[in-house]
């Protein structure tokens, strides 16, 4: 059922797109790819496939000079391969010079060079993912010079910032970020013992009248019941020490006292968590250290380790870790079950992205960049993860702007335009 509903708002937001383009979008300048992209050489966006050579790369024409500019990644870092024929006869490495430069997303140039290599040219500089970039070639083939210029784009596609708005992707910057790992464990609320009350008689009597009900809000020194004493036969008040709530009320009007607790009151603006510890868990949680509690309906409350108990339960050898919490709204009822997360370690990563940004693109985790109105993957190595953040260790530059709301349609917005991965 989730995948059906992500496809029906693909497919909504994709019909969106092609309404808004035909709206608003501006005719495309010569060179300029339409959204979404395709490879193209020297011409419109979604052009006609490039023609290909026997080694599976880019083919290249000029009168009799036929030049393939490919990329060798199979088991090996990713280098070009450049292959030359001149009037019909294959041409040695030695007799041809070629330089390569590459511009990619954000106008970042590189330079590649080469040195013969059995019978084709391969460049000493390896090539970065993703493979998406303009081609810039020139080459001196048989005593003739040559100069190509085409695109070469993978994993790309543009989309107007009002139609990215309309769509609900959202940016962030990659950056410095805190690891943080946690806990997962489960406890229930409780009153803060200091803060009960059982409010039992002063002098055994009769009792007269009871002023506050089961349940009921009291302030310190509220009157709660009245009392006729046996040995004065004088009325007396029985007033509340505490300000709180009564959580119990063993007294009718007419009945005798003796030693029981009148009523119990609990202020619970302020409660106990206890924690049950197990496992792995039991050497790691300490006092101090930072957690947040969610009830089952959702509320949830940050605090810290307070004390952890040296006394395991003798059924669950399981042991109690206590949180205090402030309780002013009364959010947190004794008595509820609730969730931890106990942070046991934090440590800080140089770059990191949110790990709900991720997606996949062939066989890599990525995110998808933002340079302007253009988007495109970014082939991630990955490192620590902690607190919602995953560190990044190569595959993207700090500052990037990245995509980290809605990042699946950006990635079905390049899969519906074709973004392969050729050269």
């Amino acid at each position: 059922m989730r995948n059906l509903i992500l496809t029906i708002a693909i497919v909504a937001l994709t019909a969106t797109a092609a309404v808004w383009l035909t709206r608003h979008e501006p005719a495309h300048a010569a060179g300029e790819a339409d959204h979404g992209h395709g490879h193209t050489e020297g011409g419109e966006g979604h052009a006609a496939e490039p023609e290909t050579g026997p080694h599976g790369g880019r083919l290249l024409h000029a009168g009799d000079t036929r030049l393939e500019l490919s990329v060798f990644e199979q088991g090996v870092p990713p280098r070009f391969h450049v292959y030359a024929r001149h009037a019909g006869k294959p041409v040695a490495p030695e007799d041809m010079q070629v330089e390569v430069w590459l511009t990619r997303l954000g106008e970042e140039i590189e330079y590649y060079s080469f040195m013969p290599q059995d019978d084709y040219l391969r460049s000493r500089e390896s090539v970065g993912e993703p493979h998406s970039f303009d081609v810039e070639v020139n080459a001196v083939i048989a005593g003739e010079q040559h100069h190509w210029q085409y695109s070469s784009h993978e994993g790309r596609t543009r989309i107007p910032a009002e139609l990215a708005q309309e769509m609900g992707i959202v940016t962030e910057t990659a950056g410095p970020q805190t690891l943080a790992e946690r806990l997962a464990v489960t406890g229930r609320v409780r009153t803060d013992p200091d803060r009960l009350a059982r409010v039992r008689p002063r002098y055994a009597g009769q009792l007269e009248s009871i002023e506050v009900g089961l349940g009921a809000a009291v302030e310190e020194g509220q009157v709660l019941a009245r009392i006729r004493s046996h040995e004065s036969l004088q009325t007396y008040a029985v007033r509340a020490p505490i300000a709180g709530v009564v959580l119990r009320r063993d007294a009718q009007p007419g009945e005798n006292t003796g030693e029981t607790p009148l009523f119990v009151i609990a202020d619970v603006s302020q409660v106990w968590v206890e924690l049950d510890l197990f496992g792995r868990a039991l050497g790691r949680v300490r006092p101090g250290q930072p957690v947040r509690v969610e009830t089952l309906d959702g509320a949830n409350a940050d605090g810290v380790i307070d004390w952890v108990s040296p006394l395991a339960a003798h059924a669950s050898q399981s042991v109690v870790a206590r949180v205090v919490l402030p309780n002013p709204q009364g959010r947190f009822r004794p008595g509820q079950f609730v969730r931890g997360a106990v942070t046991v370690d934090e440590t800080e990563a140089a770059l990191a992205v949110r790990e709900s940004a991720l997606q996949r693109f062939r066989e890599f985790d990525v995110v998808y960049a933002r340079v302007g109105e253009t988007y495109e993957v970014r082939m991630l190595e990955l490192g620590r993860r902690g607190g919602g953040w995953v560190e990044v260790l190569d595959g993207l530059a700090p500052g990037t702007a990245y995509v980290t709301g809605n990042s699946y349609l950006v990635k079905a917005d390049i899969e519906k335009s074709g973004a392969a991965h050729a050269h």
